[in-house]
C-alpha cells in the first residue's frame, strides 16, 4: 500500500474515533499525496480530544458554532473565532475542543515531510530548525481563499485529480512558510565553490527537458539537499527549482519566436 494511503487511512481511523458524525465530504480514495481534506457540516454539540496526529491541521470555520472553547499548545479560546477564519494545529499537538450548536468547518491535514521539502526547495530553509506556529482562529484571506478551492474541488468529487490537489497543496504550504513558520536560527550558508557550481550546472542543463529533482542536483555536489539548497542560492541568487525554471524558459524562447 502506497505511504500516502496508509497515511490516510490511518488519518481517516484516528478521527473517526473522535468525530461526533461523519465528514460530509472525505478526500480519501482520491489519492491525494500530500494533504488529506474533511468537510463538517451541521455538526452537533460535542467535547472532544483530539491525540497528536502527525499532520498539521487547518480548520477553516465556515460557519462557527454559537459557543466555542478550544485549548491546545499556545493557544486557549474561550469563544466563537468570525466565519471565515482560520485555526491552526501542528502535528504531534493534542487538541480539546468543546462546542455547543451546530458547526461547519473544513479541516485540512498537511504532511508535515511535504511541508519541509518545499521549506528547503523554495525558501532553502533548514526543516530541523523551522515549526509551525499554533494559530487559535485568525483572519488570514490567501489560505481561506486556496481552502476554499480545495473545498470546492472536494464537494466537486475531485474532478480535477491528484495533480490539482498537489498544486493547491503547494500553494497553501507556501503561504504558511510566509506567515507562520518560525526560525530557531542558524548560521549564513556560503556558496557553492566555483567547481561543484560548475557541475550541478552541467548537469542542469544535460538533463533540462528531465523531472529534476532537488535530491538528483544535491548528488552532483555531494551535499545534503538543505545545504546544496542554501548554497546554490547564495552563488546564483536563486533557489534551484527557479534557476531550472529559468534556463528552461530560455531554451524554449527561440521556439516561441519562430511560432509568432
Amino acid at each position: 500500500m502506497r505511504t500516502d494511503t496508509l497515511r490516510t487511512t490511518r488519518l481517516t481511523e484516528g478521527l473517526r474515533k473522535v468525530s461526533p458524525m461523519a465528514p460530509t465530504a472525505s478526500s480519501a480514495g482520491k489519492g491525494w499525496a500530500s494533504l488529506d481534506a474533511f468537510h463538517f457540516t451541521r455538526a452537533p454539540s460535542s467535547e472532544i480530544l483530539v491525540p497528536p496526529l502527525d499532520e498539521h491541521a487547518l480548520i477553516l470555520f465556515n460557519r462557527p458554532p454559537e459557543k466555542l472553547c478550544l485549548r491546545y499548545e499556545g493557544v486557549e479560546r474561550e469563544s466563537p473565532p468570525a466565519p471565515g477564519s482560520i485555526a491552526i494545529i501542528p502535528a504531534a499537538t493534542a487538541a480539546e475542543w468543546s462546542w455547543r450548536g451546530n458547526k461547519e468547518s473544513f479541516h485540512v491535514y498537511l504532511d508535515p515531510g511535504f511541508l519541509a521539502q518545499v521549506a528547503a526547495e523554495s525558501f532553502a530553509l533548514d526543516p530541523a530548525r523551522v515549526f509551525l506556529q499554533p494559530v487559535g482562529g485568525l483572519n488570514f484571506p490567501e489560505i481561506r481563499s486556496t481552502m476554499q478551492t480545495l473545498q470546492a474541488e472536494l464537494q466537486m468529487g475531485a474532478m480535477g485529480g491528484p495533480l490539482m490537489a498537489e498544486s493547491l497543496a503547494q500553494v497553501l504550504t507556501v503561504h504558511l512558510i510566509r506567515r507562520f513558520m518560525s526560525s530557531r536560527g542558524g548560521r549564513s550558508e556560503s556558496g557553492l565553490p566555483r567547481r561543484k557550481l560548475q557541475s550541478v550546472v552541467e548537469y542542469i542543463m544535460e538533463n533540462l527537458e528531465g523531472d529534476l529533482t532537488l535530491g538528483e542536483m544535491a548528488a552532483v555536489t555531494h551535499l545534503s539537499a538543505y545545504h546544496f539548497a542554501r548554497q546554490f542560492k547564495a552563488a546564483t541568487g536563486l533557489p534551484p527549482h527557479q534557476y531550472v525554471i529559468a534556463r528552461r524558459v530560455e531554451r524554449a524562447q527561440p521556439a516561441i519566436l519562430a511560432a509568432s
